[in-house]
């Protein structure tokens, strides 16, 4: 609306949207055409044009809504809907031949109707072709549908050609009129009669009556082209009005309406009579779209707003323009589109609010925009999806409608985001800001109004807009206050007051609206859009923002602010923006100084001010009325209404009130400027704004019912039943169902259709017509008075006491959910933290506390009722911190909730029809009592809800109320023992701290219990659940001492092993991947407290087990089966060398094994029985099984028989397998003396043998196996398959990597044992190989002999003498003859200082007996003519060496004769 336009008129009223007109769905049934002419070269019936109307029929009515656009020239769109049902989903598209021109009628079918059409539309094409459709209910059509031919009357208008043109038309049942431009009207009974029979036609042309008529009005005889007609019934009789056209009215229209008053008189015949003077209405600015008149007023819909003006009436009256706003005015200013700097407003003031946490200003900017974009009346599917689209975001029909309020935020958030890539605050504002100018422009464009609804008999006004419908309802006495003019003003103010110096306090209130205006344009629509939006965000208070505000009004921004500027806007726009923010502060300040000044002293006295503005905070609280039930509510459009309404005054409301507490902060925070004096000062800050802060809440709290979605109860929750509503049909609850979760359904919908209404102002209902204004207004107050005083309407001491009702209400209706995100929430929830605030607020100013509990319990109620709904809401969908807020402060509410006065009587009033969890109360005879069952019936809630931290807390304060509860005193009445209920708590806490892991908490609760039954149940469930969890080492580390049941916990475990016992033998197996494994529990526990030979035992049985299990395994199997078994032999050997050794035994026999016998001898017990296991036995099993497993690596399968000696076919299948460790291993542990020796001769034998690549052993052919380490740490994990071996490694990397390298590997490290073991080893080489060349190694091994102790060929076991005599052996008579010559020539050549050992007796030994055997072997050889020139020549190297050999000997011989002598 024009501020032109408001400033000549008074705004008298708003639209208010009807919720759910927007979202119809459109089936489209087709005209079938019968006609063949040809459209003509020009248009016969006037253009198509954007063009809307209502048709009112039948009693009561059913409106029909019908629509024609101009981009859909061939559609009309038509909508039925009646005042007492809900309004339609349904809706019809009715597509024609040709193009439309811009009028319908649809009325009612009079005729015999057995096919069941009840009404007639008629509509003519642009061609001039009318038609006359027989219509059914619009909801019985299909989609894509075509009109049965019986129901569609095709009449050609062009058959009358000389009418001309068609220039207006009308319609009533079975009557067409049409007005041509050249004056003539024509009246067709189409769908009585046939076009031929006579009749059929009724011409209207200049006859005398009509000529007397139009005298009146034209100067001439010549009529003008038909303007208008309209068709009316006037004393029982139909009437056709028609207006034509002149030069006159045509050239006055566009900018001014003038209107003839025409009176009639009945008798014989009706006589008209025209008054002598006009009245001209001036349109002022903005275009025309309808204009209706009714019997004593004029309605006229422009672009900018709705004028109503009254014909008659007193004079004063006439020409006066009440002006009604249209919705245009609602969406910009919830969009920021009204004012350029409102939203950059909301900017600074969230940066002046966040100032130490700027990382949340861009997600607060967020939910303001989100929360407004989704507020009924600005919310549109249509307009949001073009939107979407503008953005490149498309969505399908089935995607976009069944998308909830939830949903819907997603993908405009999802939207913003792409386009704010920086993240900064000023980049989401901007894009913010851009995204609602497109909606707001796309919500102009789509929404746009297109015609007038007038129902004159129940004086219902509304707007048919392009795809959606509204009503206007008149203003609430604070909005006249604020929209109204002076006089207005002082009219409502002497109704409302009871003072007798009415014109003094008109005047007062005046100004005090003044200066609250002037606090309200300083802060702008952000102030309050911040603060709306703080009472519902979870980082900041609402009590945080109200000394914002006020630090704004009396100083400006903070410096802080100015640098933001410079940092988000640049330097020279910061300056700009800082000096016009300086300015227009200045200008505040210095104009409420002056207005402050003046109002002081008009009224004399600050107190005298205060008065008016508490008088005045009285059109602010609620009205109380008392409601008269006696009607049952129901959906329909009404009630539709109603909440809309109550919604849009709910918001002014808060505004307004919101400006008061900002004023009178502002007063109190300047009064030493003002001279207020102190008590004024104390009256505003404990009287006066505590008192408009309720108010402030009230109007907050309702504006939140009539804007929060509600929610789809989930089928676990408290209750989704249906009953209260009545709705019994399935259509009823189909549509209930489609409805709720949707952005237009919030939650007052299911406070109103619960409240009933008063049978007073609901007298439209019973006749099923539309609301008037007057009508609309009263529902709301009435509605209202309900929510906030009850039905009676009295006031209770306790704030808000009917908030338990309407919290019962919701709650049945499963509204407990939360749609929560990090800054802010939009649930019923947040009813209850508001008005809990206020009530602890009150209570720390020891102002309400006692008069609030101590008022039928509602105290204890509303506390009980907020932390069930904090619960269900913790459990539906929250995580994280979110969640565990939620817990806290439902523990918080029901710890509350009992400690207050009569709790227990106000909880057992609760009635279980509002699908709370059934309390289950008795009757108790002490508080202690009370508490302990309560105690528990929370425990037992947040144990349902798997919320175990609240039910752990509520476990330990019902056993603090035990020992009281069940005092001896009450023992007659006790059905159970105090250690029975402490028992069973205990166990509770146990199961709860459990079943989250919290294993230390668990173990308190098992040692806490006095029941020593449910201890033992208890206990066996922790080892339970811990050996199932896997966490088992909690039980082993020692840090939990198990203090007296240390002894229960061991045999629980042993249980457990007996169980996997059977289990082997029940499946023929026993599974080792099992984890964890109970016997290497019970190991671990025993260790723990030192009870060596008990673990060793537990232990050595499971490896006893698995040597059988060993054996029925496969090969990967078996390797695993014997790792593990090595791991247990270990771990038992490890457990007995911590024993002293007297006693380092243990017994294998299952009878008298600790898992059938719990007391185990100790240290000091008696000699160990025959068949004891020691740790030498234990030593020889791990050797075995080791040498064991290292063949099953090998796919060698080999069975120890125990720790009896192996048989030598083992050490073979180890060197033959290249196993060479191992095999030495068991060599040295199960041989000793000769027996040793011979198997040490036998296995380098072997290993000599595979050494000669010219022969291979039989017993190793095909066997292409490799070495492997010996031992292996764990069994699962370690044990690799037979072909990932890795073929080039061994224990050792030994020389050459090679068989011969492993044979002087081993050789070195084991002749020790044996020193004869190179001659095996050098005889088996040249008896499997005569050409073989001995390895440089191995005959330095013959040589390595120390000179000091023999010369010559002398030595120990292993001497050179013993290579020579081999050589000679075996024929290697060349080697031999070079080392006998090596070994005579060292002796000839010895040093000088070596020539006196020499000489002693026996100092020298060469094995003469083998040489000769050489020389005869030479000799046989020549004779035998074999080698005859090596052999002589050999022979003749010995001969030359042995002379001079000999000759040195003689020399020496004498001179130790000659020495002797001398």
């Amino acid at each position: 609306m024009s501020e032109k336009m408001r400033a000549r008129s008074s705004l008298a009223g708003i639209e208010v949207p009807v919720i759910g007109s927007d979202t119809v769905k459109w089936h489209q049934v087709a005209v079938p055409s019968t006609s063949a002419a040809l459209p003509p070269p020009q248009p016969f019936a006037p253009s198509t044009e954007d063009a809307a109307s209502c048709s009112i029929v039948g009693s009561p009515p059913t409106y029909f809504i019908w629509r024609i656009h101009k981009i859909h020239p061939r559609v009309l769109e038509i909508v039925a809907f009646c005042g007492y049902k809900e309004f339609p989903r349904i809706g019809l598209r009715v597509e024609f031949p040709d193009a439309l021109s811009p009028f319908a009628v649809i009325c009612e079918n009079k005729t015999n109707n057995p096919s069941g059409n009840p009404y007639m539309l008629y509509a003519v094409t642009v061609s001039g072709v009318a038609y006359l459709i027989r219509l059914k209910n619009v909801d019985n059509y299909a989609s894509c549908s075509i009109f049965e031919p019986n129901e569609v009357i095709e009449f050609n208008l062009q058959t009358y050609p000389h009418y001309g043109a068609i220039t207006a038309m009308a319609a009533i049942s079975e009557c067409l009129v049409i007005g041509g431009n050249d004056g003539s009207v024509g009246c067709f009974q189409l769908g009585m009669l046939d076009p031929s029979a006579p009749g059929f036609l009724h011409e209207l042309r200049d006859d005398a009556g009509f000529g007397r008529l139009w005298g009146l009005v034209s100067r001439s005889r010549v009529v003008a082209a038909v303007h208008d007609m309209v068709i009316s019934c006037v004393a029982r009789k139909k009437l056709l009005f028609v207006l034509h056209s002149d030069g006159i009215l045509r050239d006055s229209s566009m900018e001014m309406i003038s209107i003839s008053i025409l009176h009639f008189t009945l008798g014989d015949r009706i006589v008209f009579s025209l008054e002598p003077s006009m009245q001209d209405i001036s349109l002022e600015e903005g275009g025309v779209i309808d204009v209706n008149l009714t019997s004593n007023k004029i309605w006229i819909l422009k672009e900018d707003g709705m004028v109503m003006q009254e014909l008659f009436g007193p004079k004063e009256n006439r020409g006066v323009a009440q002006c009604y706003a249209l919705q245009e005015a609602f969406v910009a200013d919830q969009l920021f589109q009204s004012s350029e700097h409102s939203s950059d407003d909301l900017l600074w003031l969230a940066h002046s609010l966040f100032s130490s946490s700027k990382d949340q200003i861009a997600p607060f900017l967020s939910s303001i925009f989100l929360r407004k974009l989704l507020l009924p009346g600005v919310h549109h599917n249509t307009v949001l999806r073009a939107t979407l689209q503008d953005y490149n975001k498309h969505l399908t029909d089935s995607e976009f409608y069944s998308l909830t309020g939830d949903g819907l935020k997603e993908e405009i958030l999802s939207v913003i985001e792409h386009e704010g890539v920086s993240g900064k605050p000023i980049s989401v504002l901007y894009c913010w800001k851009t995204f609602c100018t497109r909606y707001f422009h796309n919500w102009c464009k789509i929404s746009a109004p297109r015609g007038l609804l007038i129902d004159s008999s129940a004086g219902a006004i509304g707007i048919i807009r392009n795809n959606s419908i509204s009503l206007f309802r008149c203003l609430e006495d604070i909005e006249l206050l604020t929209f109204g003019s002076f006089d207005e003003i002082g009219d409502i103010v002497s109704s409302g007051s009871d003072s007798s110096d009415d014109d003094l306090e008109r005047d007062i209130l005046f100004e005090v609206l003044h200066c609250i205006g002037n606090v309200s344009q300083q802060l702008g629509k952000a102030a309050a859009a911040v603060f709306y939006e703080s009472l519902g965000a979870s980082n900041i208070s609402s009590e945080e923002v109200v000394p914002c505000l006020l630090k704004i009004l009396e100083t400006g921004y903070s410096s802080s602010i100015a640098a933001l500027h410079i940092s988000e806007l640049g330097a020279d726009t910061a300056w700009e923006k800082e000096v016009a923010d300086h300015k227009n502060h200045r200008k505040f300040s210095t104009c409420m100084f002056l207005s402050l000044h003046a109002l002081c002293s008009k009224a004399t006295t600050w107190a005298k001010v205060l008065d008016v503005i508490e008088s005045y905070l009285k059109f602010l609280v609620p009205r109380k009325l008392v409601q008269n039930l006696d009607s049952a509510a129901a959906f329909n459009i009404s009630s539709s209404i109603t909440v809309e309404a109550t919604s849009q005054v709910a918001k002014v409301m808060f505004e307004s009130a919101l400006d008061v507490l900002l004023l009178l902060g502002y007063l109190a925070n300047i009064s030493g400027q003002i001279h207020m004096l102190h008590n004024d000062v104390s009256r505003i800050k404990v009287e006066l704004v505590p008192m408009i802060q309720e108010v402030v809440t009230e109007w907050h709290i309702i504006h939140f019912f009539g804007t929060t979605p509600s929610e789809q109860p989930a089928v676990e929750d408290f209750s989704s039943q249906l009953s209260s509503l009545q709705i019994d049909s399935d259509a009823g609850k189909k549509s209930w169902n489609e409805k709720v979760g949707k952005c237009d359904f919030t939650l007052a919908f299911i406070l109103f259709l619960n409240s009933q209404s008063s049978s007073e102002d609901q007298s439209h209902l019973a006749f099923g017509s539309l609301p008037d204004p007057g009508s609309l207004i009263n529902s709301v107050r009435d509605f209202t008075s309900w929510m906030i005083w009850g039905q009676t309407g009295e006031e209770s001491p306790a704030f808000f006491s009917h908030s338990t009702e309407l919290a019962l209400i919701l709650l049945k209706h499963g509204q407990c959910d939360a749609v929560e995100d990090e800054y802010t929430e939009t649930s019923f929830c947040l009813f209850w933290k508001y008005l809990l605030s206020i009530v602890d607020a009150h209570i720390r100013k020891e102002k309400t506390s006692g008069s609030i509990q101590s008022v039928d319990g509602q105290w204890t109620k509303l506390l009980h009722l907020l932390g069930c709904c904090l619960l269900a809401q913790a459990q539906r969908g929250l995580n994280g911190m979110l969640k565990q807020r939620k817990m806290s402060e439902a523990v918080r509410c029901f710890f509350r909730a009992v400690s207050a006065p009569g709790a227990s009587e106000a909880l057992r009033s609760l009635s279980s029809e509002a699908g709370l969890p059934y309390l289950g109360f008795n009757a108790c005879t002490s508080a202690a009592a009370w508490k302990l069952q309560y105690y528990q019936w929370a425990m037992q809630i947040f144990e349902q809800y798997n919320m175990i931290e609240g039910a752990c807390q509520f476990a330990l304060a019902a056993l603090e109320q035990v020992d009281e509860a069940l005092c001896p005193e009450d023992a007659d009445h006790l059905f159970e023992s105090t250690t029975t209920v402490k028992g069973r708590l205990w166990a509770n806490l146990f199961k709860f701290t459990l079943d989250h892991n919290n294993f230390y908490d668990a173990y308190c609760a098992i040692i806490s219990n006095p029941d020593e039954e449910s201890k033992s149940i208890c206990l066996r469930r922790f080892i339970i659940v811990l050996y199932e969890r896997g966490p088992v080492k909690v039980l082993c580390d020692g840090q939990l001492p198990f203090t007296g049941i240390a002894d229960k916990v061991e045999q629980e475990l042993a249980w457990k092993a007996c169980i996997l016992i059977l289990r082997r033998i029940s499946a023929g197996r026993l599974d080792v991947s099992a984890e964890p494994n109970p016997f290497k529990l019970l190991y671990s526990f025993e260790m723990h407290r030192h009870n060596w030979r008990r673990a060793a035992s537990y232990i050595y049985l499971y490896s006893t087990q698995l040597r059988t299990e060993a054996a029925v395994k496969d090969h990967h199997g078996r390797s695993l089966a014997l790792q593990e078994r090595l791991n247990g032999l270990s771990a038992a050997i490890n457990a007995l060398h911590l024993v002293h050794p007297a006693y380092a035994w243990i017994n294998p026999s299952l009878e008298e094994n600790p898992l059938h016998k719990e007391n185990y001898p100790t240290a000091d017990a008696n000699a160990p029985p025959q068949d004891y296991v020691s740790a030498e036995i234990l030593d020889n099993e791990f050797v075995l099984t080791s040498a064991e497993h290292l063949l099953s690596l090998l796919n060698i399968k080999w069975t120890s028989n125990g720790n009896v000696k192996p048989p030598p076919e083992l050490v073979d299948l180890l060197v033959q397998s290249n196993l060479y460790d191992m095999a030495f291993t068991v060599l040295l542990k199960f041989w000793k003396g000769s027996g040793l020796t011979r198997e040490l001769e036998r296995v380098f034998a072997a290993m000599s043998l595979k050494c000669c690549s010219s022969r291979a052993s039989p017993a190793l052919a095909g066997s292409d196996v490799r070495a492997h380490g010996l031992l292996l740490t764990s069994s699962n994990d370690e044990a690799v398959a037979h072909d990932s071996l890795d073929i080039g490694r061994s224990t050792q990397q030994y020389k050459g990597n090679s068989q011969w390298g492993a044979l002087e590997v081993y050789l070195e490290k084991y002749r020790r044992f044996h020193p004869r073991l190179p001659v095996t080893v050098a005889e088996t080489l040249l008896c499997a190989d005569p050409q073989i060349e001995l390895p440089l190694w191995l005959v330095h091994m013959f040589k390595c002999v120390p000179r000091e102790s023999c010369w010559g060929m002398a030595g120990n076991e292993l001497n050179p003498s013993s290579l020579f005599q081999l050589y000679v052996d075996y024929g290697r008579y060349a080697e031999a003859t070079n080392l006998l010559l090596e070994y005579i020539e060292s002796f000839a050549s010895m040093r000088p200082t070596d020539i006196i050992r020499r000489k002693r007796a026996g100092a020298v030994w060469f094995p003469y007996t083998t040489i000769e055997r050489l020389w005869c072997k030479l000799e046989e050889s020549i004779r035998s003519g074999h080698r005859i020139e090596q052999c002589e020549k050999l022979k003749k190297l010995i001969h030359g060496a042995l002379v001079n050999h000999l000759n040195q000997l003689k020399v020496d011989s004498d001179d130790v004769l000659s020495s002797a002598t001398c």
